[in-house]
């Protein structure tokens, strides 16, 4: 029987949702990212500082455990937005070097092996893609970040009680919103150096480098043009300011302040996805 006379039905069985075709490549990137020993190791290190956070909690909340010291140990032991901000930025460099071992073999071996027709030839778009890739980062910093941080904050307010809750209950929206704007930015910058550089080593050592040179360069304009306002373009002075805005932390007048800090930010995750989307396209032609 010829071709155009056989007929066809469309396929009418059960079809995915668009959750769950999203959630395919996290599921095998979390699994092979376990195989890792050096990000196990991270992982079991990264837990250490928690670790002595939750003792330190304990303590500041027992008070007949330190009955005898002074004054200023009392205040050394206060629960409040600076100790949560130390905390934050302990955690932030293991998410950081966290970044740089994980984030670039997500994107790299797809474009080396010329996959991205296959990935877009599904019903997967090329946002739907770079969310999927992002989603891998964010769970696996999450891990060292937000759930840290959140458990610290649940044990601090179950111990003190709720009146302590209610009146620094933003310290916990400040702990989950500023890692996760830290962790989304260090995410974008992993997944950049991936698509750019094919080495792991190199793109891994570009993302540490990306802060680095940052950090440096906005020091170097400082010191020679005798100014403050170049600070903002260091990603860790900028987020650190943002955070503390977050925790109602009191804020330098000569630096640049909270808003200047989260525009920059902005702007800088608004162009690291640009490049990321310029990057990935289906076709490719090299000249």
């Amino acid at each position: 029987m010829a071709v155009y006379r056989r007929g066809y039905q469309r396929y009418e069985g059960g079809l995915t949702s668009h959750l769950e075709r999203l959630m395919v490549m996290p599921r095998f990137s979390w699994a092979r990212m376990v195989e890792q020993k050096f990000v196990l190791i991270l992982l079991v290190v990264s837990m250490f500082w928690p670790l002595l956070c939750a003792t330190f909690v304990y303590l500041a909340n027992h008070s007949e455990l330190w009955q005898g010291f002074d004054t200023g140990f009392k205040k050394f032991l206060a629960i409040n937005g600076k100790f949560f901000s130390v905390f934050m930025k302990v955690q932030s460099g293991y998410a950081l070097i966290l970044a740089s071992v994980a984030g670039p073999g997500l994107i790299a071996p797809d474009l080396s092996n010329n996959a991205l027709p296959l990935y877009f030839s599904r019903p997967l778009t090329r946002g739907d893609y770079i969310l999927s890739r992002m989603i891998v980062l964010l769970g696996l910093l999450s891990l060292v970040t937000i759930v840290p941080g959140m458990l610290l904050f649940g044990m601090q307010a179950g111990i003190a009680g709720g009146d302590w809750f209610w009146n620094n209950w933003y310290l916990g929206a400040a702990i989950f919103f500023g890692f996760a704007l830290y962790i989304v930015t260090v995410s974008l910058v992993a997944m950049t150096c991936s698509a750019y550089v094919k080495w792991r080593v190199v793109a891994g050592a570009l993302v540490l480098a990306f802060f680095f040179l940052l950090a440096g360069a906005s020091e170097m304009v400082n010191s020679v043009f005798r100014v403050e306002w170049a600070s903002v373009f260091n990603v860790g002075y900028a987020m650190n300011t943002v955070w503390a805005g977050m925790l109602d932390l009191a804020i330098p007048d000569e630096k640049p302040g909270v808003l200047e800090c989260a525009v920059f930010i902005g702007a800088l995750g608004a162009g690291l996805l640009a490049l990321l989307a310029r990057k990935l396209r289906a076709v490719e032609v090299v000249k």
